[in-house]
């Protein structure tokens, strides 16, 4: 049994945002090998039973928030006594990397992102591979919390979509022929086209763009600031 872990925020107001990139990476994944699979729940998750790469495969979205995710992780490695460095596999945004870039790594630190230190946490170690999709870096006039939970601009469609493909392909690679292979095929810098400098250009998002979604009150959008990212 093979675990893949999509990490994200639950509900509508966090679709498509940046921070859950893995939950798009891991839908990409059942799009894949769970067609017509009814989703159950367990773990404080939502589960997908899959083959990949001939192996048996459980999908994973926490439904809890993005900081708690180490409860259904922990709770389903022990259940089915699985080796975390050998049988798991986290798929992660990553502000470090540019939009539609991948990296593969077999442990490494949580690099302040609050899902991977909470599987650290309930793991008691950070030796399991992570999956880092780029979702680009934090502005300059934007804090990290905003800018995780903002949505991808239109302009970056393509990159998002080709980022998601290609973590898709990695996970399946990595399930078929192993992680070293994985990384020696998709640990390669992807060479971003350099955009036309037009007149008037300021280079600055469109209006609307990068806004976290609205929430009733102001205190209900910090909590919910605080606990997704």
């Amino acid at each position: 049994m093979k675990l893949i872990v999509g990490l994200g925020n639950p509900g509508l107001d966090y679709e498509r945002t940046r921070h859950n990139a893995g939950f798009l990476a891991l839908d990409e994944l059942a799009r894949r090998h769970a067609v017509g699979g009814i989703p159950r729940s367990k773990f404080h998750a939502a589960l997908l039973d899959a083959s990949i790469g001939g192996q048996k495969c459980l999908l994973m979205k926490p439904t809890t928030f993005m900081n708690r995710s180490g409860m259904s992780v922990g709770e389903a490695v022990r259940f089915y006594k699985l080796e975390p460095g050998q049988d798991m596999l986290v798929l992660v945004d990553e502000v470090a990397l540019p939009v539609g870039e991948i990296r593969l790594k077999p442990s490494g630190s949580d690099g302040g992102h609050n899902g991977l230190s909470d599987i650290t946490r309930a793991l008691g170690g950070a030796d399991y591979p992570r999956l880092r999709i780029g979702v680009g870096a934090v502005p300059k006039f934007m804090i990290k919390a905003d800018w995780v939970l903002s949505r991808f601009m239109s302009e970056e469609k393509a990159d998002v979509e080709r980022g998601i493909k290609a973590a898709a392909d990695a996970a399946e690679l990595a399930l078929s022929e192993g992680l070293d292979a994985a990384m020696n095929t998709f640990n390669r810098k992807i060479t971003q086209p350099q955009p036309e400098n037009k007149p008037g250009s300021t280079g600055e998002p469109r209006d609307g763009a990068g806004e976290t979604p609205d929430t009733s009150t102001k205190a209900q959008a910090n909590e919910e600031r605080r606990i997704g990212e």
